[in-house]
């Protein structure tokens, strides 16, 4: 609840803030997606992050810890790459809503 009420504070003091979205940019979306392999030193846990782009303009991006410990740098890749295709996945269902 406190959560809601930070939004909806930033909301009412901000209305003029959002995504810019580019004009004459193609409506494509274009993924990024990268992981660095046990980069916690303390849980040896590798960080996610993706960037989704509709043509010019970042639409999701996302950094996180991943829940489990990879045993090598291209399970940690396969684990970004699923975090990343579910996200697109869900905005393709978006845009064609």
């Amino acid at each position: 609840m406190q959560a809601v009420k930070h939004l909806l504070r930033y909301l009412l003091n901000a209305p003029s803030q959002g995504i810019l979205l580019a004009h004459k940019s193609a409506v494509q979306l274009t993924a990024y997606c990268d992981s660095d392999w046990a980069s916690c030193l303390m849980t040896r846990r590798s960080t996610t992050g993706y960037c989704i782009l509709l043509g010019q303009s970042p639409v999701s991006w996302k950094s996180k810890k991943q829940g489990v410990v990879s045993r090598s740098s291209a399970e940690a890749e396969y684990r970004a790459m699923a975090l990343t295709c579910c996200e697109v996945t869900w905005l393709v269902s978006l845009l064609k809503d």
